[in-house]
């Protein structure tokens, strides 16, 4: 195929039927087969991006240099005009291949014109049957619906349009149709609330975020303020030696409380490193999130990366983000009832179960005491992910370091916090357990920021024509505070203006967030701000709104086996 030739929609949806890796790039058609097990931020990041216009994406989460390198993987020019993007393999999409088509080169541009309208014989996603339904008192391309009002919903009384989950509210019907109706309720809020998703409308923001995205590069905002790295070291330093001065004077409680605050302020480099937001070197920065993560806390930064990456493309989707899969402990959208398939775990099971039926309904109560031995669970994803086939697939890649390296500091980690400090250091197993629990729950406040700029956003999937940008700001929320606060945030805080723009410097968000408030005034997507207290009321409220969701739920169940109907209409 000649690299300068225009490849058809019709051929690209042919070579993805094919088995082909396909991502759109500018102007480009990128076949990514030999690069898929070999991309160190993971192939399901590529995954997530097979049959659409990755554009935004592949500009946001690459170095100019990098970006450089795409050519290598062209096959050919996109047709001039939009790119229409389908919904990738892995989140539903079934591409079909024409028979009696060897090749996709014998295949006729000129029937390139019927794509539109044969898109649903193409592939059979949720998306494409979704938007055959049409809201009222908007334009029909200005408010495509995408759920199927078709869907049989429930039998219910009279209820207050203001609260879905009222006393005066009566569900008397099946489970799965209740789960249709919850799930329809935060798609209409959402497409209230947030631009059209028409490609129109999206393609304006898409324009308006790549001339945000060029002022950020021209203004400087990718250049790293090492300076504040400096204090930042002083941080850390001095809460280091306060553990081991308290550790000396064997003020055990103390020197467990210094260690957790050591923990829980030097993760955010790793964070940054992780996104290679220091010097952007890839091998400087994953020594130093390495360094950082795996020796001085024993959590696998590659873990963290193969995750993180996952939940920035796919963000707050139940099946594809792992941030928000914690059912039975937490569920964060109704779309969990159903037991959902995770992508990101091999397509492990999060089933639906009894153990679920108990705990989510009060897990606006245990929320914060989970948060505060997470850190436990964190221990356990590390060493699995080392140990897996992911860490592993990278040992024929310029990257095959990474992973004994990783086993080799986690160990370190574990020789010196487990048998010097646990097991010869302090006296008695009382307390050594009091310290272990005092060191952790220290970190509490990092588990509770990680999650509290996501769990109260919205979980809906508005389809494949929704832009990057929007996207990201419909899922995420930043959290308001003084900038003397911005070291206990580790910035954070500023998630919104970080998914938008994940490469930059944690130090320059602040005055980034300046220029992306003008950019969701102009495109008018609402940008979610609130306080650190009221952000927290806004997940509890979430969580609570989920678990009366639940019990409705059990209402259902316990309907269908006492009365053995349907419950649809």
């Amino acid at each position: 195929m000649d690299r300068d030739s225009v490849v058809s929609a019709r051929k690209v949806h042919d070579l993805i039927a094919d088995g082909h890796t396909i991502v759109i790039y500018k102007d480009y058609v990128l076949r990514l087969d030999s690069w898929l097990d070999k991309h160190p931020g993971g192939r399901l990041s590529i995954l997530h991006m097979v049959g659409r216009d990755a554009t935004d994406e592949i500009d946001a989460y690459h170095r100019p240099v990098t970006l450089k390198t795409m050519k290598a993987f062209r096959i050919g020019l996109k047709p001039p005009g939009i790119w229409t993007n389908t919904t990738p393999p892995i989140r539903g999409g079934v591409y079909k291949k024409r028979q009696g088509t060897d090749t996709v080169d014998d295949v006729s541009d000129s029937e390139d014109s019927l794509l539109s309208e044969t898109v649903a014989s193409l592939f059979d996603s949720s998306i494409s049957s979704s938007l055959a339904s049409l809201t009222s008192n908007e334009s029909d391309i200005d408010r495509l619906s995408v759920k199927d009002k078709a869907t049989p919903i429930l039998k219910m009384s009279q209820r207050d349009p203001d609260d879905p989950l009222s006393a005066e509210t009566m569900f008397t019907g099946s489970p799965a149709a209740f789960t249709d109706w919850a799930e329809n309720q935060d798609i209409d809020r959402d497409l209230r609330e947030y631009p059209s998703v028409c490609p129109a409308v999206q393609q304006e923001i898409a324009r308006k975020y790549k001339t945000l995205h060029q002022r950020v590069h021209d203004e400087g905002f990718y250049d790293c303020p090492y300076l504040e790295y400096g204090k930042e070291m002083a941080r850390y330093t001095s809460l280091f030696a306060a553990f081991i001065v308290a550790l000396r004077c064997e003020w055990y409680m103390s020197s467990a409380f210094f260690l957790g605050l050591f923990w829980h302020q030097i993760m955010f480099t790793a964070h940054d490193a992780g996104h290679r937001a220091i010097t952007g070197i890839f091998e400087v920065d994953t020594l130093i999130g390495m360094f950082v993560g795996d020796f001085c806390c024993g959590l696998s930064i590659g873990w963290w990366k193969s995750s993180h990456n996952v939940h920035h493309l796919v963000t707050n989707h139940p099946e594809h983000d792992p941030d928000i899969q914690n059912v039975p402990l937490f569920a964060t959208t109704p779309t969990f009832f159903r037991s959902i398939n995770s992508t990101y775990y091999g397509d492990f099971i999060f089933a639906w179960d009894a153990v679920a039926n108990f705990m989510v309904p009060y897990q606006k109560y245990t929320y914060y005491p989970i948060m505060g031995i997470a850190r436990f669970n964190l221990y356990l994803l590390s060493w699995l992910h080392v140990l897996s086939a992911k860490s592993s697939s990278l040992g024929n890649t310029k990257a095959w370091w990474i992973r004994p390296v990783e086993i080799t500091f986690m160990s370190c980690y574990w020789y010196i916090f487990g048998y010097l400090l646990l097991w010869r250091t302090l006296p008695t197993w009382g307390v050594r357990v009091a310290f272990v629990l005092v060191s952790h729950i220290v970190t509490m406040p990092l588990h509770v920021q990680i999650t509290l700029s996501h769990w109260a956003m919205s979980t809906s999937d508005l389809g494949e024509d929704e832009s990057f940008a929007q996207r990201q700001l419909r899922t995420t929320m930043d959290v308001d505070c003084p900038a003397w606060l911005d070291f206990i945030h580790g910035g954070l805080q500023f998630q919104a203006v970080h998914h938008l723009f994940p490469r930059v410097p944690r130090h320059n968000l602040r005055r980034l967030q300046k220029l992306v408030k003008e950019f969701c005034a102009e495109t008018e997507i609402p940008y979610t701000l609130l306080g650190f207290v009221d952000g927290n009321d806004k997940v509890l409220c979430r969580l609570d709104e989920v678990g009366q969701q639940v019990k409705h739920l059990i209402n259902c169940q316990k309907y269908m086996a006492e009365t053995g109907e349907s419950g649809l209409h």
